[in-house]
């Protein structure tokens, strides 16, 4: 899905009260003031928008400009066949709307399938949900004040956070302490951050060197008591054999083998120094944060896609294939973006993994993935571009060129 598609959130919300609602009775979005005979019906009111204070400035990746997180507040009325809000009927149909709305108090999309309702909040990172509010006589004599409007018994609830993203493209920058004029890329005077720890039965560690790194990478980490024997490292959830080891540091390799497509993805995981006892039992020393990064070998525009408009604006959109390893799960928040003359031109965040559909066990590796650029919402200036590419905050050192036209 594309951010922009966000900005038709509130009523992509309004669609989904709608669907689940629509088992109880025939569900409208409106003012109270126009009362329908064809009909038990549920009205729905959107009277109030707020700005989530706890998500004010929570963006989805750093390096991009928070969204809009909205509570959506709504009144809802029932009517009977009459049109009488107030009959017996209508209390009823009410109530009933009611109880589906506590059954649905976590706005799910797992079993959605109505494209205009999973395109505006497929990339809201939090659930939906759904909480009442008081809807007191003072709060509906407001809202119903006109000539032609009948006071009408309503019940209040709110919907959060709505998500509302701009599509700006994101301050991502080439990575502090990384030569890329050279090939391939190599990494300059990148240091650890030491951290002071409280020594313990056991080892302790203080620091990881590097603190970022790829599959294939040598790690050092420093601390007390790190002689002992049976020692290995726990990397988020596998589990990697020392190398080397001295009192004050050990040193392991992030071996090849876990890039398997399921058995971790890029990301912060935390990395502690594990004892298995003599009795079987395993003691985990205090932990520290390593940031494994994808590895992106190679960008290269797929044959026959590249497609120049002569303009002016002179303008070019292709299908670009990524090459490398742990590249993210189609379950991954995976980015990238388009970088030129100091600042990211274009960002996308939708992209088609190698095998679609999956095939059967065992999950292919995280090797390839491609971005299909799309004429008018995709296209870009002709012209060479680094490719900047980021897996779960994780961004990869290497930044190959591809060229979008001459």
């Amino acid at each position: 899905m594309a951010l922009v598609d966000t900005g038709r959130a509130i009523g992509a919300v309004a669609n989904l009260l709608i669907s689940r609602l629509s088992s109880v009775a025939p569900v409208s979005v409106g003012r109270f003031e126009q009362a329908p005979k064809d009909g038990p019906r549920l009205v729905l009111f959107l009277y109030e928008s707020q700005f989530d204070a706890t998500l004010r400035n929570y963006p989805l990746d750093e390096g991009q400009p928070p969204p809009l997180w909205l509570v959506l507040r709504f009144l809802m009325t029932a009517f009977d066949e009459t049109g009488d809000s107030d009959s017996h009927d209508a209390l009823e149909v009410l109530g009933r709307g009611l109880s589906a709305l506590q059954r649905n108090s976590f706005l799910s999309l797992a079993n959605e399938t109505n494209p205009n309702i999973l395109a505006p909040l497929a990339d809201n990172p939090e659930d939906l949900k759904i909480t009442f509010d008081e809807a007191n006589s003072d709060l509906l004599s407001k809202l119903v004040s006109g000539a032609d409007e009948k006071y009408r018994y309503a019940v209040g609830f709110q919907v959060r956070p709505v998500m509302i993203a701009s599509g700006e493209p994101a301050s991502y920058s080439l990575l502090v302490g990384v030569d890329y004029t050279t090939t391939p890329a190599t990494t300059i005077a990148e240091k650890g951050i030491k951290l002071p720890v409280i020594p313990s039965m056991g080892p302790t560690i203080s620091s990881i060197e590097p603190s970022k790194f790829e599959v294939d990478s040598v790690v050092t980490i420093k601390g007390s008591d790190l002689h002992l024997s049976g020692l290995s490292v726990s990397l988020g959830p596998i589990e990697l054999p020392v190398i080397s080891q001295t009192p004050d540091q050990l040193s392991f390799k992030v071996d090849s083998t876990i890039a398997t497509g399921d058995v971790i993805s890029p990301g912060s995981h935390a990395i502690a120094v594990v004892m298995t006892l003599e009795t079987g039992r395993r003691r985990l020393s205090n932990a520290l944060v390593g940031n494994l990064l994808p590895t992106l070998n190679s960008a290269a525009i797929a044959a026959g896609t590249l497609v120049i408009d002569p303009g002016p604006p002179r303008t070019a959109f292709a299908t670009i294939d990524l090459d490398g390893v742990l590249l993210g799960k189609k379950t991954d928040d995976c980015f990238l973006a388009l970088y030129r003359e100091g600042e990211t031109v274009r960002l996308f965040d939708t992209f088609t993994d190698e095998q679609t559909p999956a095939p059967p066990p065992p999950v292919p590796p995280q090797s390839a993935k491609s971005l299909k650029m799309v004429d008018d919402d995709d296209e870009v200036p002709a012209g060479d571009y680094l490719v900047i590419y980021r897996v779960n905050g994780q961004q990869a050192k290497r930044s190959p060129v591809v060229s979008l036209g001459p």
